[in-house]
């Protein structure tokens, strides 16, 4: 009898446990980056998810070709662009919430792998021994544009045009400078301090008044009201803490 009184009570329990409504699995939050910002972005996650139960998805691509995603209805809760030309053109047809806000200004450097002096800056590309130089595309990275402005106020843009290899993002460039594809690439100042790059290779920063401010631009998506926009909004507002920027600026980051 005792032993047929313990598996009821056993029934019972387990009865009621199934009856009990099941917690609500964290979302997903899902945030476009561009590919100068996915380290810092890497680091940034980390700090927001000790805090915060939430799951954080980083997709990263070109500002330009996450923008093209978005425009064409990519599940993106928010956009951390390398600019602010992409995130205002979505703010103007309606894809966010609220307007775009400059969360930091990035930094443009040479990288290489090769044993180059780099005491000449940007004037060393036109040496004959560097016989190719990755930039990413101008078209869609915002960074490409950086760099043929410095080129071109160097006034050596002409001659070393034929040298130069695109690749469709800042992560494609420094994928072929990591490889030796090209012997030299435009980066961001952010990749070269991320703590997996750090100590591969030599590079020097250009100089500022060689190319326009890099002011990145973050934004909220329309799609964060379907999916979770208090999770988007905190982290939105976390990205202007304290916190986040003491992370910004390790990674060689500007803020103003």
């Amino acid at each position: 009898m005792k032993n047929n009184s313990i598996i009821v009570r056993v029934a019972l329990l387990c009865m009621l446990i199934l009856s009990l409504p099941v917690a609500a699995s964290c979302q997903t939050l899902r945030i476009a980056v561009a590919a100068n910002a996915q380290f810092v972005t890497q680091a940034l996650k980390k700090a927001f998810e000790k805090k915060n139960p939430v799951n954080i998805e980083i997709i990263v691509s070109s500002s330009g070709k996450l923008t093209a995603q978005i425009e064409h209805g990519a599940p993106y809760d928010l956009f951390m662009s390398a600019d602010m030309k992409y995130p205002e053109t979505l703010y103007k047809t309606g894809q966010t919430i609220g307007k775009p806000r400059v969360y930091a200004f990035g930094k443009l450097v040479l990288w290489t792998m090769n044993t180059i002096n780099l005491d000449k800056g940007i004037q060393i590309l036109k040496q004959p021994f560097i016989k190719t130089i990755a930039v990413a595309n101008p078209s869609t990275a915002p960074y490409g544009v950086a760099a043929t402005q410095s080129m071109e106020k160097e006034g050596i843009f002409n001659s070393v045009k034929s040298k130069i290899v695109y690749g469709e993002s800042i992560a494609q460039v420094d994928g072929y400078v990591l490889s030796r594809v090209t012997d030299i690439a435009f980066t961001a100042k952010s990749v070269v301090e991320s703590p997996s790059l750090k100590s591969k290779g030599r590079w020097i920063e250009v100089p500022d008044n060689l190319y326009s401010p890099i002011a990145q631009g973050v934004v909220v998506l329309k799609y964060a009201k379907a999916n979770d926009f208090k999770a988007a909004s905190a982290f939105y507002s976390f990205l202007f803490s304290s916190q986040a920027k003491a992370i910004f600026e390790s990674f060689g980051y500007k803020i103003k």
